[in-house]
């Protein structure tokens, strides 16, 4: 740690936003001084997409996900996650 960093007490949201888009934490802290931390709860973003395939593929990707009794979308991204780590 490179000097001590006071903290004043905030009036409002907008007051600690300006605080904190001003200050260089580098002046403060080194590298070292942080730990690694987890969010175990917290959900991954995500995004609707839109894809075309073939009727035929749907279908047997409908059929295939009423026979393991998960939803379809649900088996197109197992499907992907596991061809993307295949490749990796």
């Amino acid at each position: 740690m490179k000097k001590p960093l006071k903290i004043p007490k905030f009036k409002n949201e907008d007051q600690e936003r300006d605080f904190w888009a001003k200050i260089d934490l580098s002046e403060y802290y080194e590298p070292s001084d942080f730990e690694r931390v987890s969010f175990p709860n917290l959900k991954p973003t995500t995004r609707a997409i839109s894809i075309r395939m073939p009727e035929y593929l749907l279908i047997r990707l409908k059929e295939k996900a009423n026979e393991i009794n998960i939803p379809y979308q649900s088996l197109i991204k197992e499907y992907i996650r596991k061809g993307l780590m295949s490749t990796l």
